[in-house]
């Protein structure tokens, strides 16, 4: 059962102790050095191995849950865990360890003519808030990176996952007191209730330094709404794939169908497929036709149905729709000019990728399509900070300020200038 309280000043001052406890836990995690980080990563993956079957177990209530709920498949998907992704989690956990310690890494450095030497370098942002849904592996992820980027957390998952994130966040603490962290440098609030969320949204006091939501729309929309603290937003993945009449067609055939199908619930899946006027027919045709075979539903323009009858007619609305499903929606355009054109009128600025192998084409793509993520002949389901090598992400910032992308230990540190005298006083 999910832990009630009993008013809203109950939650108030849970949220305030939490905030209290992070601030002191901050301190000691900002100076903690690379071998006593890696050994709390280490010791979370060998805690996370060993409480296996005990998350699991918890895993089954939430899924149980969710399916009697009436849950669509795709969120199941998303909630659900199994060896193979247990197993994931631990090998992002050991990857973060293996990256270089961003704390005090000198970004850069130089020499004034009167003497002084200024270095600026990474420091931890401090206290960060993250709230999501659905998936238990992030409160993992975010906990790892948060420890490994010397900043405290404070986890806020959603009620669907509650008992396999809780599972999860056992085996963190666990990692953090055998390697002589503070436990709280990890929490995560032990409340369902919403109160809890506007709570965390106030920065607790000057507690919280920044917020990371990971959800849906109208998650973030509130976050972005009612937040008094900086947001990292991470906005849905209505992500793009262009298909240039230059493209290779058994390329374009297998990434099209594994963009949209590998994974259909997850913010990097393609929503909208954009084919050249150009292309040759028997070619565009093939590509509609393999992800109609592979299970997915097509919402196409007049031509798209034409070609494939097979597809529903889309509504303006299918243009603006992440569906974290088995579904498309599907034009033709006039070359890389109409593809630039629909993808800056609907796009979320999350990732789009373009097939093609003309250079210019590739070249124009990168260069006038402002999304977080551009891929060239290759699927948009490599949008993750673990295919990026950063072992793992809190998120994908689709904003423009201090981190855009997935967000990784780096994205997680600010930076201070330390400036070295001899005694220089300024005339």
């Amino acid at each position: 059962m999910l832990e009630k309280t009993n008013s809203q000043a109950d939650i108030a001052e849970l949220m305030a102790d939490i905030g209290r406890r992070a601030t002191a836990a901050a301190r000691p995690l900002a100076i903690a050095g690379p071998d006593q980080k890696n050994a709390a990563l280490e010791a979370m993956a060998i805690a996370i191995d060993a409480e296996r079957q005990t998350i699991l177990d918890a895993n089954q209530i939430d899924v149980e849950a969710a399916l009697a709920s009436g849950m669509a498949a795709s969120f199941v998907d998303r909630l659900k865990l199994d060896d193979a992704r247990i197993d994931g989690i631990i090998a992002g956990m050991q990857a973060i360890a293996a990256l270089a310690d961003p704390v005090g890494d000198v970004i850069a450095a130089w020499d004034r003519p009167n003497g002084l030497k200024i270095e600026r370098v990474r420091t931890p942002l401090g206290v960060i808030g993250v709230i999501y849904e659905s998936r238990p592996n992030v409160t993992a992820d975010a906990g790892a990176l948060c420890l490994k980027s010397g900043n405290a957390v404070i986890l806020r998952g959603g009620s669907d996952s509650f008992h396999s994130s809780r599972a999860i966040h056992a085996c963190l603490v666990k990692g953090l007191e055998q390697a002589g962290l503070p436990g709280d440098a990890i929490q995560m609030i032990p409340v369902s209730d919403r109160a809890a969320v506007g709570e965390l949204l106030t920065g607790l006091g000057g507690a919280v330094d920044v917020i990371v939501p990971r959800g849906g729309k109208s998650l973030v929309a509130r976050v972005q709404s009612d937040a008094r603290v900086p947001v990292f937003a991470h906005l849905e993945g209505l992500c793009h794939i262009y298909v240039d009449a230059s493209a290779d067609a058994a390329m374009a055939r297998a990434i099209v169908v594994n963009a949209k199908m590998r994974r259909t619930g997850i913010c990097g899946s393609a929503e909208t497929l954009l084919i050249d006027r150009s292309l040759d027919l028997d070619t565009a045709k093939s590509l509609l036709t393999d992800l109609l075979g592979a299970g997915c539903e097509i919402r196409g323009d007049e031509d798209v149905c034409a070609l494939v009858p097979e597809a529903k007619p889309a509504a303006e609305e299918d243009w603006r729709t992440e569906y974290l499903d088995a579904i498309i929606s599907a034009r033709f355009v006039d070359g890389i000019d109409g593809a630039i054109t629909h993808i800056a009128t609907y796009s979320s600025n999350h990732t789009e990728a373009v097939i093609a192998e003309d250079s210019r084409v590739v070249e124009r793509f990168f260069n006038e399509v402002d999304s977080a993520i551009l891929l060239h002949n290759a699927s948009t389901q490599f949008a993750d900070g673990g295919e990026f090598g950063m072992g793992a992400e809190i998120g994908i910032a689709t904003g423009k300020m201090h981190a855009r992308g997935p967000v990784g230990v780096e994205q997680l540190t600010s930076f201070k200038y330390r400036v070295r005298g001899t005694g220089q006083t300024r005339p």
